[in-house]
């Protein structure tokens, strides 16, 4: 199975040219960059202890940039490199002004290229964040006997029943991981049956937060510019939702005076497709790119910039989470919570329901499935004890997180 997989992935790259040239094409791929896909580094590895982070994209960095703040100021850890696979999560990490630690794309799961990156930045621990599975990495990771995490770790269902029809195989990966720290009991379970052999059930770091102030707050003009508004915010929003999302704001703006939608879509590169839909209903609008020092006679104002999302949450009083009218399972709304947001999401959130179970213990969400129900929800008040609660939750996670990390770090030589 573990040749067939290989063989599979050599098939791949022989059309990989094309797929870099197409990706190119769609501003999906970095013009120069894209060449640590295939293990040719553009960064140094300095001298000493080196740990490693791998996330599939934005929202799995994001969930560990509390741990890196953390690593950053150890002076037992000379290098912390971040991998990835996404264009737009190499632009999130530039906006944070780390040290000592360096971004590289994700090399492709081929024996050729595993090596070579392995040999080259020789991890003293490898993180691998949330569903993150790669067969041969993790062969290779064991074989130079490297402790491997699976951090924040999340097998859903779906994905669980993909596993264990290869049962055999998939034992044969995931017994390589030292340790799994999963976010929630089902992922617990499903590891269990997956033969990985130590798991230790912790929380989800999701729920922590980074203290980049350059990230968290919008300048001081377009914050007093927002104040003479009536603001809510459609966040993370996928294809049709935006649509749903300006029904309700025509619904609302017959009754809120000075209202404003903002809309932070999950891809930048709809843009164009979000302003058709605005136009169409004959409402104005302005992008964040453009700077706007007014924002006057303006019916949204879209986020069309990368990693500057929480800035929004921050100011908001009610946030629309995206990916839950249409069937993506969700996107993590505890950003916007910890902001202290009301929470406003459709059906399909099956991807944070342990998330969402504990916000409405909380009251700090409801579940819509029209616009006159969304408009009807909005509200224009903060509730900063929910935002401290969930504060709390994930800075306890986070240290516990921390403190397991510590252990395997200072085992090693």
């Amino acid at each position: 199975m573990f040749l067939l997989y290989q063989l599979i992935v050599s098939i791949i790259l022989i059309f990989s040219p094309l797929i870099i040239i197409f990706r190119i094409l769609k501003n999906k791929e970095d013009n120069y960059r894209f060449i640590e896909k295939f293990s040719f580094h553009t960064k140094k590895r300095v001298k000493g202890k080196l740990i490693w982070f791998h996330g599939a994209s934005v929202g799995e960095i994001l969930s560990v940039i509390p741990l890196i703040q953390y690593y950053e100021k150890k002076k037992s850890i000379n290098q912390i490199l971040i991998t990835s696979s996404t264009l737009s999560s190499s632009k999130i990490i530039k906006k944070f002004k780390f040290n000592k630690t360096v971004h590289q794309f994700y090399p492709v799961d081929h024996f050729l290229f595993t090596n070579k990156f392995l040999q080259y930045w020789k991890p003293s621990l490898a993180m691998f964040i949330d569903s993150e599975i790669w067969p041969h990495m993790f062969k290779k990771i064991n074989d130079k006997n490297i402790p491997l995490i699976l951090l924040n770790a999340r097998i859903t269902k779906k994905t669980f029943k993909r596993w264990i029809k290869i049962k055999q195989f998939s034992s044969s990966v995931f017994n390589k991981i030292s340790v799994a720290l999963p976010q929630n009991l089902e992922t617990r379970n499903f590891l269990k049956k997956l033969s990985v052999k130590k798991i230790n059930l912790i929380g989800n770091l999701k729920f922590a937060e980074n203290q980049d102030e350059n990230l968290s707050n919008i300048n001081k003009s377009l914050k007093y510019e927002f104040k003479k508004k009536n603001v809510w915010v459609a966040s993370s929003t996928h294809s049709t939702e935006e649509l749903f999302c300006i029904k309700a704001h025509l619904k609302l703006k017959k009754r809120i005076k000075n209202l404003i939608t903002i809309i932070i879509p999950r891809h930048i590169h709809r843009t164009n497709e979000i302003i058709t839909d605005i136009e169409e209903n004959n409402l104005k609008y302005t992008l964040h790119s453009l700077k706007p020092k007014k924002i006057k006679n303006i019916d949204f104002y879209i986020v069309d910039t990368f990693g500057e999302t929480k800035k929004f949450h921050k100011i908001a009083c009610s946030v629309f989470l995206g990916g839950s009218i249409i069937k993506r399972g969700g996107q993590n709304p505890l950003e916007a919570a910890r902001c202290g947001a009301q929470i406003l999401h459709g059906p399909y959130v099956d991807n944070f329901k342990d998330v969402y179970k504990l916000l409405n213990s909380l009251k700090a969400s409801k579940k819509i499935n029209s616009s006159d129900k969304l408009a009807s929800l909005i509200r224009f008040k903060k509730t900063t004890n929910i935002g401290n609660k969930i504060k709390f939750i994930g800075e306890k996670i986070l240290k516990k997180t921390i403190k397991e990390l510590n252990i395997i770090i200072s085992n090693e030589t």
